[in-house]
């Protein structure tokens, strides 16, 4: 298999697994009572509405940046005083809808951002921030909805069961860390690579020979990567070397 065979391989398994893990929340989202669209989530001060307008908003734009629709990410969060007002703008949004017109918005922008990403070159690049492959962009997709199904999981009572789709989850969050440490101005310590060695699933990222390597369940790794739980709750993974154990302290996969 040719080294363009491979990435188109790896692109359309992504884009499969993102259509996957959206079909799981939505069964989830249909079963519920109207009352608990309500409910708050560990998002402080978003309820389960609020949690799928932003997925559906985020979707739009999604497709908008992607494909060089009227949505743009870069252009529009730049009409907002901070990232948190412009992720605000789509969760007010949502505040003005019932939760089945919510579900209906997020469930149209979800397939049509399916169907869009599908179409482009599985080796282009997506102008997301400063810029990412189909691939990445798609497993940041699948990441988005993974973080936000915990919160909305959690607020209804419904456990969530962690899936082989959380590979992507660890490895965009992998790709990460030099923006996770650049965030709170800190460089990698000189001299040092990094690896991941992650279990359920098992999934390996980064050079063999790397001199630091994260080890533990991927489950962990992905939710101290998005910021679901403190590196206090997760006590089985293990850092070996300074720049894995500064991984581990300020993991961050997102703005």
């Amino acid at each position: 298999m040719t080294v363009t065979t491979k990435k188109a391989a790896a692109t359309a398994a992504a884009l499969d697994d993102l259509e996957a893990e959206q079909a799981d929340l939505e069964a989830v989202l249909r079963s519920l009572e109207e009352d608990d669209w309500a409910r708050p989530t560990p998002a402080a001060g978003w309820d389960v509405r609020d949690q799928v307008a932003h997925l559906a908003d985020t979707e739009e734009v999604a497709r908008g940046t992607a494909t060089g629709g009227a949505r743009n990410l870069n252009e529009e969060a730049a009409r907002y005083p901070t990232a948190e007002d412009y992720t605000l703008s789509g969760v007010l949004k949502g505040r003005t809808m019932t939760p089945t017109k919510v579900l209906e918005w997020w469930v149209g922008a979800a397939r049509e951002n399916r169907a869009a990403l599908r179409a482009l070159d599985p080796e282009g690049r997506v102008p997301w921030g400063l810029g990412m492959s189909l691939r990445a962009f798609a497993a940041a997709r699948i990441m988005e909805h993974w973080a936000h199904g915990l919160d909305i999981r959690a607020a209804v009572d419904r456990p969530n069961t962690d899936t082989d789709r959380l590979r992507h989850v660890a490895w965009i969050s992998a790709q990460a860390v030099p923006y996770a440490l650049n965030f709170i101005g800190l460089a990698a310590p000189e001299g040092h690579t990094l690896r991941f060695e992650l279990t359920g699933p098992d999934c390996a990222f980064g050079p063999a020979d790397a001199t630091d390597v994260v080890r533990g369940p991927t489950g962990q790794w992905c939710r101290l990567a998005v910021q679901r739980i403190s590196r206090a709750d997760a006590p089985d993974l293990t850092a070996d070397g300074p720049l894995a154990e500064l991984t581990l302290q300020h993991a961050r996969a997102f703005l």
